[in-house]
């Protein structure tokens, strides 16, 4: 089984990913990238961030469902 691509950030950067069949969790605030993050379904195996939501996460954000998905920061 293939894993799934997220996309976690400000809805205006994220929210055209999903035509591409990416799962976008849209948050416009620290707090709501934080419960983004919380949130990633299991099988998901990257996380493109924007870099609001990576400076939200902070430099280690961890794992939220026991494995490390690989992390990909859009530029600004």
């Amino acid at each position: 089984m293939v894993g799934r691509v997220a996309a976690l950030g400000e809805r205006s950067r994220v929210a055209g990913l999903a035509l591409a069949g990416v799962v976008v969790l849209a948050a416009d605030a620290p707090e709501a990238v934080r419960r983004g993050w919380r949130s990633l379904p299991d099988d998901v195996e990257l996380v493109v961030l924007t870099a609001a939501a990576a400076e939200a996460l902070g430099p280690e954000p961890g794992a939220p469902t026991g494995g490390r998905p690989l992390i990909a920061v859009m530029p600004p």
